[in-house]
């Protein structure tokens, strides 16, 4: 089958691109831009475009099936070709279902801990041997691609991103999916530039619900009293299965999972990631999978790619990063920190980058957010507010979202990392805590693991 991407040098775009590749498609793409990794990874594949830009030409009557990223606008000059033959487009998830309508899908969906439990489902699989099909939102350990594809797996597990589908399609993606086993592990306000309420927002996973096949499963977080809520009032005929945070401890900095065999070690921690663990346990056993066998798995799985991430760790410090950016997200993270290592001084650095953490009306919901920290630090910058076109985001309506007196806040990059190097490491117990989906405005990892 011969495939076309417009835009394909995305992180969802180009793993798809080489899940395709690998299962013997014919793929060829184009783009304005693309990054590493994807830049490498397709060129090792024979898929990197010559030259960057979009070219109408490539675009002919043989070619089956036009996928489109959502970096792609409607105006696309290759776009407007194959609307114009007649050609099949697909947004990315209906391309993803095309693929999967064979299969049982299996589709995570949440705020926050979709990517972690979508992880710890795909190491269980993994770890005893189970091949399936899959799509998640980080590279894991173990796996070459985000992607994978096949013809024969029964199972597909699928991240279900409430974010529109493409520029043509404004349906949140888990909307595509249709899935036979479904799990929700939270709900808090995001995507506020695409879902403008409260309101707005949770009749997306309303929505979800009702695409759940039916006979199907529906597992849910019955500790967000939001997800019980929408989830308990569903009235099409699928069956609900709630969790809930397991029993565990915390001992000289390790997590203690309460097990009906007894307490067992686990590499990771926090009362949101054990929640998750929760979550991902009875999607495995609707799977297949018993639950000693689950068990035996989990308790060497390390955590997904930037989630809860330690970067670096001596007798005295450790650090992490994060790529929690909403409100109840910083929450759980810097409460799982100082939960961990209570008897260090916890430094929580949160870069507000997103549209919604830099909008001026939900700042507020911030607040609160950081209090499990010894110090907070805010940083953002005003560069990215401009360039998202934004109004200015003040220095005084930070400090007073955050309703924090002691806060620290931070708008010049430069400024930001010197703080960084010259906290006293040498002396003190540090757990630093790195939060944000950027970069604070270039700041360099590798440096900072130098410091701990």
């Amino acid at each position: 089958m011969r495939t076309h991407f417009i835009a394909i040098g995305g992180a969802a775009m180009h793993n798809l691109a080489l899940a395709l590749h690998d299962k013997g498609y014919k793929v060829t793409g184009s783009d304005d831009a693309i990054f590493e990794p994807s830049r490498t990874r397709l060129e090792k594949k024979g898929l990197l475009p010559d030259e960057l830009g979009w070219f109408p030409e490539k675009i002919t009557s043989d070619i089956e099936a036009i996928i489109l990223g959502m970096h792609a606008k409607a105006d696309n000059p290759e776009l407007l070709k194959a609307q114009e033959l007649g050609l099949t487009i697909y947004s990315y998830p209906e391309f993803l279902y095309e693929q999967s309508k064979n299969k049982t899908r299996v589709v995570i969906g949440g705020s926050h801990g979709k990517t972690t439990i979508t992880s710890m489902i795909l190491h269980v699989m993994k770890y005893h041997n189970r091949e399936v099909d899959y799509m998640v939102g980080a590279q894991l350990e173990g796996f070459d691609n985000m992607v994978h594809l096949t013809e024969d797996n029964d199972f597909i597990v699928l991240e279900g991103d409430e974010y529109l589908s493409s520029p043509m399609d404004r349906r949140p993606k888990f909307h595509l999916y249709q899935p036979n086993i479904a799990l929700i592990s939270g709900i808090a306000w995001d995507h506020i530039n695409v879902f403008p309420t409260y309101e707005n927002y949770v009749e997306q996973f309303e929505i979800f619900i009702e695409k759940i096949t039916n006979g199907g499963i529906l597992v849910y977080n019955e500790n967000d009293p939001e997800v019980k809520r929408v989830s308990e009032a569903a009235t099409n005929p699928i069956r609900k299965l709630p969790y809930h945070t397991p029993e565990y401890t915390v001992n000289n900095g390790t997590t203690y999972l309460e097990t009906p065999e007894g307490p067992m070690p686990i590499e990771v921690f926090g009362a949101h990631n054990l929640n998750n663990l929760a979550g991902a346990k009875w999607i495995c056993q609707n799977m297949g999978i018993d639950e000693d066998d689950f068990y035996e798995a989990i308790a060497t799985f390390k955590g997904a790619s930037k989630r809860l991430e330690k970067i670096a760790e001596n007798g005295r410090n450790v650090a992490y990063k994060d790529f929690a950016h909403s409100p109840s997200k910083v929450a759980a993270t810097t409460k799982a920190v100082k939960e961990q290592y209570p008897d260090r001084t916890l430094i929580a650095c949160l870069e507000l980058h997103t549209y919604s953490s830099l909008n001026a009306e939900f700042l507020k919901e911030y607040e609160g957010s950081l209090d499990a920290a010894d110090v907070a630090v805010v940083f953002y910058s005003p560069d990215a507010v401009k360039i998202k076109q934004l109004e200015e985001v003040t220095y005084e309506q930070i400090a007073k979202a955050f309703n924090r007196e002691d806060l620290i806040i931070y708008t010049n990059p430069a400024a930001f990392k010197e703080y960084l190097f010259h906290l006293k490491y040498d002396t003190e117990g540090i757990a630093l805590l790195l939060m944000s989906s950027g970069n604070y405005g270039g700041l360099n990892f590798d440096e900072v693991k130098t410091l701990i």
